[in-house]
């Protein structure tokens, strides 16, 4: 019978033990803080020659905390405010449901960013629950319009583009049918929707060229066959990245914080910074 080399059986459980160890520590203290600045270019269907090299900040899923903390977060903002754009979209899970944190630094935040068309929001499924009237009052305080099912319309003249909004589906609170009765039929419209999945709900609508949603985090531990069990309850469909639904886009932030564990891996927080065309 050989003899095992004891030696060497250790050995390589140190090296395992420490590329693991490794491997924990740039998911929990380098990649989280690896901003992911993605500039792309979306060609609108309809969209006025107006609204030609419109640019949208997408901004997603701060889960603002100990770990993304505003003073990281104060980094996107400069980054979003250094391109310069003319509008921001913000689609929720500001916060994390049974966690602490300073209203006055989130309000402050919003305040910060920088854009002539100014900042518009939805409530994602963790800013509804526990945090609710603390993140609309930050909201409100930092001059963000929180769309709660209702539309806003920018003008270039005679031309429009119309924002509108659901409240959280996950809670139950989207009201599409609210949406759509102010929805003027003239002009291009763009829909903003926490979960991702609600695009199989607003596509058959026809109603909308564009749909920005977050809630997946891109999965946030990008692992192949192991991601999708940690997927949260309607970002299971669409995860991450730019989708057809039917005749509408869809883009899912991988967004910037984290909930469960403070650890991303294979999938660093975004920043997605969008020009739309004609």
């Amino acid at each position: 019978m050989r003899k095992l080399n004891t030696s060497l059986i250790i050995g390589g459980a140190g090296a395992v033990a420490g590329f693991g160890a490794a491997l924990l520590a740039y998911a929990r203290y380098i990649e989280p803080f690896r901003w992911d600045v993605n500039q792309f270019t979306l060609r609108i269907p309809r969209l006025d020659p107006a609204f030609d090299g419109y640019r949208i900040a997408h901004l997603s899923d701060f889960h603002i905390d100990s770990v993304t903390t505003p003073e990281r977060l104060y980094e996107v903002v400069a980054i979003a405010n250094d391109w310069k754009p003319d509008l921001y979209a913000l689609t929720g899970d500001f916060v994390t449901a049974g966690k602490h944190f300073d209203a006055s630094a989130l309000s402050a935040l919003f305040a910060a960013m920088r854009a002539p068309d100014g900042k518009v929001a939805v409530l994602g499924n963790h800013d509804r629950r526990g945090h609710l009237q603390a993140v609309r009052k930050a909201l409100a305080s930092g001059g963000v319009t929180e769309l709660q099912n209702v539309v806003v319309t920018l003008n270039r003249g005679d031309a429009r583009l119309h924002i509108g909004g659901v409240d959280s589906f996950y809670r139950r609170k989207a009201r599409l049918d609210l949406v759509l009765e102010q929805l003027p039929h003239e002009g291009t419209a763009l829909l903003l929707a926490h979960e991702p999945d609600f695009a199989d709900i607003a596509a058959p609508t026809k109603r909308f060229a564009l749909q920005l949603s977050g809630h997946a985090h891109g999965g946030q531990v990008r692992i192949p066959y192991l991601t999708r069990f940690g997927l949260p309850m309607y970002g299971e469909r669409y995860i991450a990245g730019l989708k057809l639904v039917g005749d509408m886009l869809l883009y899912v932030n991988r967004g910037l914080g984290m909930t469960s564990a403070p650890i991303r891996f294979n999938c660093p927080p975004e920043i997605a910074l969008i020009t739309l065309r004609v």
